[in-house]
């Protein structure tokens, strides 16, 4: 969450000219510096309620993620080991039942550039 309101302040510091130039100066900034900071204040304003929700969804998930984590991590390894390379596969299908299968390429199919094999 810190991260996003940190990059949104390097974007507003960004938007902002590194230098004034001889018309202006730190009193009396020109209307496009005034325009682009109303602007970024104000956008500012509008997500603090998202960034606040936003924490408050990271606070819930984080134990189901991390459930998860320990649950399948095992297994999604296991599987990593058993398939040596996905570009060998087609797309994972669930099928009616909810069975997850995935569909090994035919040697034509992996040879062959992505849509140019005849079937």
């Amino acid at each position: 969450m810190k991260q996003i309101a940190l990059t949104t302040a390097l974007a507003v510091a960004l938007a902002l000219p590194a230098q004034a130039d001889e018309s202006t100066n730190q009193e009396n900034p020109g209307l496009m510096e005034k325009g682009v900071q109303l602007f970024f204040e104000g956008l500012l304003r509008e997500m603090q309620p998202a960034f606040r929700d936003m924490e408050g969804l990271s606070e819930q998930l984080e134990p189901a993620l991390r459930g998860f984590v320990e649950n399948m991590g095992p297994a999604l390894g296991d599987l990593l080991g058993q398939i040596e390379d996905f570009s060998k596969y087609h797309p994972p299908e669930i099928l009616p039942n909810g069975d997850i299968i995935l569909r090994r390429k035919s040697a034509k199919e992996i040879k062959a550039p992505e849509g140019e094999v005849d079937l």
